[in-house]
């Protein structure tokens, strides 16, 4: 079972975006790129160089639904004569709109992004949309951990790595410890922890950077010998990586804990600290790692947490 990899350009800051290619029956492609004219014409010159046309796929599998790696699955499975979609059911909530959830809403205002800040984010993220058509729950068949997606020639096992978003999944080929990651592991930077709604109680918050880290482990459990990413080169040396990554959210941990003052901050004026210069959506991503920082450190017991008006601010703890 061979595994190819074809690169997309996308709008997004992060650059291409790596989309495989699984020939043998039946043939599959895990993540599709961005909904534009320029992801579409370069996915239909690497399936022909790879001797396959939109029209043979069968599967579309996503490693999570954001719209640089989800945004052309609708028109694909049309093309394709109704291909079917596997997504962890956790995803849903990324699928369409995310910004205009309630739920999505509420844990910005708990974060402390003043109202204005929201609004100026659902209108960027309006931006953002074009560049996916929503799925409808119907279109898609549900990725369970530990499941195998069977071809002639072998097998990928399916593997929840939340972190990143609640349902980002990769998929491993045992007989050679091959792992294709997503988002989960990206070889150039630490992947974003976003900020998401707990798919099991949508009113509190997903603990994203716990999820993750133990998403890492489990990923280096499998001694994985190549993990293909969601962007950029093919990772050769996990362990290097894995321990490169503890040690950039352990600096990142102290970072954040060290912005905290006495008398208490909220995640969005921490991720202002954090990230003076960052605009647009970047500042969404911004509080979102603020966020996600800030749970652990709580978490962990280093910092306190208390609400104050509808917003949690945080606050070092007390010496006595």
């Amino acid at each position: 079972m061979k595994i190819i990899p074809i690169s997309l350009p996308t709008p997004f800051y992060i650059g291409a975006v790596n989309v495989y290619l699984i020939r043998e029956d039946p043939v599959t492609i895990i993540d599709t790129g961005p909904k534009t004219r320029e992801a579409i014409d370069a996915l239909r010159s690497g399936l022909r160089q790879a001797g396959v046309n939109v029209a043979d796929i069968r599967r579309i599998v996503l490693t999570h639904a954001h719209e640089d790696h989800c945004g052309l699955a609708r028109s694909l499975r049309g093309e394709a004569k109704d291909a079917e979609v596997f997504v962890h059911d956790w995803e849903t909530g990324h699928r369409a709109a995310r910004l205009e959830h309630e739920e999505n809403l509420k844990l910005l205002q708990r974060a402390g992004v003043p109202d204005d800040e929201i609004q100026l984010m659902r209108r960027l993220y309006e931006d953002v949309r074009q560049y996916s058509d929503s799925l409808e729950d119907d279109h898609c068949t549900q990725l369970v951990d530990g499941d195998e997606l069977e071809f002639d020639a072998g097998v990928l096992r399916v593997v929840h790595t939340p972190g990143h978003t609640p349902g980002s999944c990769s998929f491993l080929r045992e007989a050679d410890r091959t792992v294709i990651a997503g988002d989960c592991v990206l070889k150039r930077i630490t992947p974003n922890p976003v900020i998401s709604p707990d798919p099991i109680d949508p009113s509190r918050r997903f603990r994203s950077l716990a999820e993750y880290l133990v998403s890492l482990a489990r990923v280096r459990s499998f001694a994985p010998t190549l993990v293909y990413g969601g962007h950029g080169e093919p990772i050769h040396d996990y362990e290097e990586l894995f321990n490169r990554y503890l040690r950039a959210i352990r600096e990142r941990q102290e970072t954040v804990i060290g912005f905290v003052p006495k008398n208490g901050a909220t995640a969005w004026e921490v991720s202002r600290k954090m990230f003076p210069d960052a605009d647009d959506v970047h500042r969404f991503l911004a509080v979102s790692e603020a966020v996600a920082h800030l749970d652990y450190a709580e978490s962990e017991g280093k910092i306190a947490v208390e609400i104050s008006d509808g917003r949690e601010v945080y606050r070092q703890l007390s010496s006595d």
